[in-house]
């Protein structure tokens, strides 16, 4: 037999050993299949198991603000949220330094880029959790833009190392926080930089810095094409279908210890992905593990959940968004700070804070931007992306993209419901075309007037029980 074999023809051979190591690999691929299968269902279960508790839509002793990057959140944070919220209930360093510290007593707003694991350090029947997500394409655009506007305010230096050197040294003395301590940026902005470093150099050597395409998406010998960006392993860790990752708590910033495992199984195994939506559609409407969006359309009751899951804001306020380095001219908390604020008095102070954050947001971009001239990002200047690479965000998101459907129809139910309220309230006929109603969620300043009314509506009915019940503090 062994003779046989040496005397074989050596193609024959050949043909032998291909087929052995396929199926040898076939082997490999199916059982680590089988052991993601096992790791995320594991995970699913346990996450569904944990008995998230349906608020009813009341707002509890903890607002755990779960701020999806480039969503507007910044906005909500700084010219709603903390009208409401006094400096002395926020709870320190959550929303800088991205890790909850526990020390400060009685603290009732927590704001942070953490995903949704941070629940496991909060105490769950007193804690209400809120998150806005936004159209996946505009969000990985928007993560692009701020990755280049921040790293492109580094190019005022002679080179790469001396702006790590420099950056280093002014956070040192100054024992401040920058986009560089923050969740997602301080991985993509020294990539980012590291690259439009690159390019400035060889732009150098070449002694032309005319760029040579009309389109800031694709100039290439001054930043990093959009198509580039889009497939690198770096953003599709981070951020394809994050907002999906984030509520459901399997970031590369978890508190959880598989969340790396599960990432990378679902991102070897694609349909794995459908368990982690499952969950995050689970936390984010509270029903069962059986919950669909027919059950949810059929269900009269009223319950919301206590993660709110809101249309996309207008993506002005997002792309002129940036954190906390700034010293944005934004209202102070010693304006507008009234327990009895109403609804009107309200968004007056919010449209004022907008106002000025965004101006001082917008020359702050335009700054950055110059030195990468004449690259210039705007919704007029988006046009000229390819349909090819818009096609491939949305191939790449396709869980945001299903997130942010779910979340739409989530969002029109509850107008539908609040605004049939108010009519019943008030005694008034219906005012609004049922036909008509289901397209509100496209205009930005709708949904916005929603979500400060849907506020302080909770607000209102916490603040009754509060006054009658002491609660005793857990921290």
């Amino acid at each position: 037999m062994v003779e046989g074999v040496r005397c074989m023809d050596p193609t024959i051979k050949l043909i032998l050993l291909l087929i052995f190591f396929r199926i040898a690999c076939a082997s490999t691929i199916e059982k680590k299949f089988e052991h993601c299968e096992r790791v995320v269902k594991d995970w699913a279960l346990s996450s569904l198991h944990q008995g998230i508790n349906n608020d009813k839509h009341t707002l509890q002793d903890l607002l755990f603000f779960l701020h999806v990057p480039r969503t507007g959140g910044r906005s909500y944070y700084h010219c709603f949220l903390k009208k409401l919220y006094p400096s002395s209930q926020e709870c320190p360093r959550s929303y800088d330094k991205l890790r909850f510290d526990p020390s400060k007593t009685k603290c009732r707003l927590l704001a942070t880029h953490d995903d949704y694991s941070m629940m496991e350090k909060l105490p769950k029947e007193r804690t209400s959790v809120v998150t806005i997500v936004r159209n996946p394409v505009d969000r990985v655009l928007s993560s692009y833009e701020f990755s280049v506007e921040v790293a492109a305010r580094f190019l005022v230096h002679p080179d790469l190392a001396s702006a790590t050197k420099m950056s280093k040294r002014v956070r040192a003395k100054t024992n401040g926080v920058s986009t560089l301590d923050i969740w997602p940026w301080k991985y993509l902005v020294p990539w980012m930089r590291g690259d439009l470093f690159t390019r400035r150099d060889a732009r150098r050597q070449k002694g032309s810095s005319e760029a040579k395409s009309d389109s800031p998406y694709d100039m290439e010998d001054m930043l990093m094409p959009l198509k580039e960006f889009v497939d690198d392993p770096i953003v599709q860790d981070i951020v394809h279908n994050g907002a999906t990752f984030q509520i459901a708590g399997l970031t590369n910033n978890s508190y959880l210890a598989e969340a790396h495992e599960i990432r990378h199984c679902v991102q070897e195994h694609k349909s794995l992905g459908q368990h982690v939506l499952h969950v995050a559609k689970v936390i984010s409407q509270l029903k069962d593990a059986n919950f669909s969006v027919d059950t949810l359309a059929d269900n009269q009751s009223g319950n919301i959940s206590s993660s709110h899951l809101d249309s996309e804001l207008e993506s002005n306020v997002d792309q002129n968004n940036s954190t906390l380095d700034e010293k944005a001219t934004v209202q102070d908390e010693s304006e507008a700070k009234r327990e009895n604020m109403t609804v009107a008095e309200l968004i007056e102070v919010y449209e004022g804070c907008i106002s000025s954050l965004l101006k001082t947001q917008s020359r702050r971009r335009f700054a950055s931007l110059k030195r990468i001239s004449p690259a210039n990002f705007s919704k007029e200047a988006r046009r000229s992306i390819s349909d090819e690479v818009l096609q491939q965000i949305r191939t790449l998101n396709h869980l945001d993209m299903e997130l942010f459907e779910y979340a739409q129809e989530i969002f029109t139910m509850r107008h539908v419901r609040l605004m049939g309220n108010i009519d019943m309230k008030d005694g008034s006929e219906g005012k609004f075309d049922r036909l008509h109603v289901f397209e509100l969620w496209k205009i930005p300043s709708l949904v916005m007037l929603f979500i400060l009314l849907l506020v302080l509506f909770v607000f209102a009915n916490a603040r009754r029980r509060v006054s009658k019940v002491k609660v005793r503090n857990k921290y």
